[in-house]
């Protein structure tokens, strides 16, 4: 089983700015609770027991809000019967038990963030989620991880974009659709239009194999320098894993533009 979970949080989300000068992006509220949260419970209510935060010295005020138990015991020794508070601090208390934290502190790459976890990680696949990308009113993890029991793969979520919009994503090269289900052939990233092989994108979401590790510690940098997740995906496909894309079924939210944040509080004040 899928007990352990990685959430890249060492970006700079420059892209919300001026927010995010002051405060990480995944620390902003989104319909009055942190966008980091919406995440963790996802990953609660998925069986994850463990998650693997990857900050960087810049951001250590992730962890600082984990670990604010002075001050929460003060205000409640204040107001004793707030009994809202202290559903949040017990709430708090027990994300801080489930993570740890390791440090990316030059911008390499998403693939040079996940390396940074191999000594945590524990069992054969692993669950890593991008907090960019909230998926509400469904749990995406759980169903993966089912999916993942199901056929022993690793396994990507996916959604279904236009086609004038593939330009900005990665993209599916797929086979053998099966309901929400296709086996991946290859991931082109941010293809033109012309020469997109489908128009499946690829969302945060991603159960990984431990392996990716050795083929990450051989990797050379790509676009801008950077280690990218992508091209070893990649190579283990062209090595013959298995992939299968997922094209979940909840409602997707992207929280990492300015008006995406916005959109994203609307929406969930509507649910």
């Amino acid at each position: 089983m899928i007990k352990q979970a990685i959430i890249p949080l060492a970006g700079l989300g420059t892209r919300l700015l001026p927010l995010t000068s002051v405060m990480p992006k995944e620390l902003l509220p989104i319909n009055g609770k942190p966008g980091l949260e919406y995440i963790l419970d996802e990953c609660l209510k998925a069986g994850i027991k463990e998650v693997i935060f990857i900050i960087s010295n810049k951001k250590k005020i992730i962890k600082d809000y984990f670990y604010k138990d002075a001050f929460f015991k003060k205000i409640i020794n204040k107001k004793k019967n707030n009994k809202e508070l202290k559903a949040q601090y017990a709430k708090i208390k027990k994300f801080k038990k489930m993570i740890k934290f390791v440090y990316q502190n030059k911008p390499k790459g998403t693939g040079d963030a996940v390396l940074k976890c191999k000594p945590l990680i524990k069992s054969k696949f692993f669950l890593m989620l991008l907090p960019d990308d909230l998926i509400v009113e469904r749990n995406c993890s759980l169903d993966m991880i089912k999916l993942h029991k199901k056929y022993n793969a690793s396994v990507i979520a996916s959604k279904r974009v236009k086609n004038k919009d593939v330009s900005r994503w990665g993209i599916f090269k797929l086979k053998k659709f099966k309901k929400n289900n296709f086996i991946i052939n290859d991931v082109i990233e941010k293809p033109i239009v012309k020469k997109a092989p489908s128009n499946y994108a690829v969302i945060g979401r991603y159960i990984l194999p431990k392996k990716i590790f050795k083929t990450l510690k051989k990797q050379k940098p790509g676009q801008n320098g950077e280690i990218h997740i992508t091209d070893a995906i990649r190579k283990l496909i062209n090595q013959k894993n298995k992939f299968i894309g997922h094209v979940f079924a909840g409602k997707y939210l992207d929280c990492g533009t300015m008006s995406g944040y916005i959109n994203s509080s609307l929406e969930i004040s509507r649910l």
